[in-house]
């Protein structure tokens, strides 16, 4: 891979339509999009001033490697056509290399659709203060980090740039975006984990949880968009020194959270810089995502 990194784009021949806290959007025609993996990084929702070698190019090529092996499950987003049918200038072109695609156009849904393995993060301090997670009831005297009964599925409906995801019932998805969809928006999300975590596993990867996104097209259909397993969708654990009871360490950002919370920081825009070892060793974490995943 090339060293190259990419923190934002301003494509000259393509109208951009969206900038999130990685991708970059393009309006291509009326039924479809370029979406742009940069090599921003985002810690507590702020977008932090520095760019992570390869990052873009890992999220994209990972996201990629599953969308392929996932469409028995459900069809996604991707329309198979290259960057050069839309893009014509040579600059554009390699700066983009392996880290854009063109996708259709569809009606995203308003909800991440997060599946959770074992219990970490915010679910560990939900079901430390309220012995369930997500309003879900759990056994009593789970530890830090182990492995839940089943995956559970907790979505949360999408926030504004800069503010939280919140955590919301299945109840509430139902009258979000109807029983129906929403009951298929579930079992195809526990699919694609069930599906995911069987193939990390035999390549020494747990996947603790993961948050899928979902559209529809005219006809209804419901596609998996945005990214898919990745390390910033994702936590990734190796097995090989996993233990219910600690925090383990993992091939996703966490690294850098672990670095922020050291740190007299508000967690409120603008991010710190990061040293030059905490960029390199993250980047690390990525490609090593990459390599242990799709090898």
């Amino acid at each position: 891979m090339a060293t190259r990194t990419v923190y934002r784009t301003n494509l000259g021949t393509l109208r951009k339509v969206h900038e999130g806290k990685v991708r970059d959007i393009y309006a291509v025609d009326d039924a479809s999009l370029l979406m742009v993996a940069t090599d921003r990084l985002s810690a507590f929702d702020v977008i932090l001033p520095d760019p992570i070698p390869h990052k873009g190019r890992v999220l994209n090529e990972i996201s990629n490697f599953w969308f392929e092996r996932t469409r028995h499950i459900v069809p996604n987003h991707l329309t198979g056509r290259p960057l050069d049918a839309v893009l014509h200038d040579a600059d554009e072109l390699a700066m983009l290399d392996g880290r854009a695609v063109i996708v259709r156009r569809l009606s995203a849904l308003p909800v991440e659709a997060v599946v959770r393995g074992y219990l970490i993060g915010s679910g560990w301090k939900d079901y430390q203060r309220t012995g369930a997670l997500c309003g879900i009831a759990l056994p009593a005297g789970l530890e830090l980090a182990q492995r839940l009964p089943e995956p559970l599925f907790t979505p949360a409906t999408k926030a504004p740039a800069g503010t939280h995801d919140e955590n919301v019932s299945f109840a509430h998805l139902q009258q979000l975006i109807g029983a129906a969809l929403a009951a298929q928006v579930r079992s195809t999300a526990l699919a694609l984990y069930a599906f995911a975590a069987a193939h990390a596993a035999a390549r020494g990867i747990i996947i603790a949880d993961t948050k899928f996104e979902f559209g529809v097209d005219e006809a209804g259909r419901l596609t998996l968009i945005d990214e898919v397993l990745t390390p910033d969708s994702s936590r990734f654990w190796p097995a090989a020194t996993y233990r219910a009871g600690t925090s383990p360490p993992s091939f996703d950002k966490q690294f850098v959270r672990d670095y922020l919370e050291t740190l007299e920081w508000d967690k409120r825009a603008p991010g710190p810089h990061l040293p030059p070892d905490v960029i390199a060793k993250t980047s690390e974490k990525y490609l090593e995502a990459l390599t242990r995943l799709t090898s």
